[in-house]
């Protein structure tokens, strides 16, 4: 279940560099919930993505070959005014839909253009351990993509109740809402 977004809740976000100031436009585009900078309530899941992060950096020499950490940093959400926020409470077709719309143009648009207003969007997180399952999906290995069939025997193989939570952040409206706090090295 994913947990409500509350005034005073820590959230984490694991890059190979300490963020202090996200900005929407140093945010990739094609990630589960669209361009937006992604935190989530589990420290150990940023720690994991600070790592994959740091060795794509290095891998694509955006960073010194040597750096042998990625940063966790430290975030304070709080309400600073009313918010749009879709939360997905679970991996159902309806988040899967929303995920492989959002990583692959031409799927799913309408679902997508129905999403463009919020601010926040909350849900599980299909991360690295996911990706070859929904890449599976994509390609339409277990049927036509947006059947329920096939989104019922993606779900399943993606165990949704051992997935993480994530929150994008979408709208600089809902940066404001973020105050750092401090931010840690995570060695390779």
């Amino acid at each position: 279940m994913i947990q409500e977004l509350i005034d005073n809740m820590r959230l984490y976000h694991g890059s190979y560099c300490e963020v202090c100031f996200p900005e929407l436009e140093h945010c990739a585009r094609y990630k589960d919930f669209g361009q937006g900078f992604y935190l989530t309530t589990s420290k150990s899941q940023a720690e994991n993505f600070a790592r994959i992060s740091t060795r794509k950096a290095i891998a694509n020499q955006n960073v010194d070959a040597d750096q042998r950490y990625g940063m966790v940093s430290v975030f304070l959400f709080h309400f600073v005014k009313e918010l749009s926020i879709k939360t997905y409470s679970t991996a159902d077709a309806e988040w899967l839909h929303c995920v492989v719309g959002h990583r692959k143009k031409y799927y799913f648009q309408d679902v997508v253009q129905k999403l463009k207003n919020y601010d926040i969007i909350s849900g599980k997180i299909a991360n690295d351990n996911t990706n070859a399952t929904i890449t599976t999906y994509m390609a339409g290995a277990y049927g036509e993509i947006g059947t329920k069939s096939a989104d019922e025997i993606c779900i399943s193989m993606l165990l949704p109740e051992r997935l993480q939570d994530q929150y994008c952040f979408r709208t600089s409206e809902a940066l404001k809402c973020l105050t750092f706090l401090e931010s840690e090295q995570v060695w390779l």
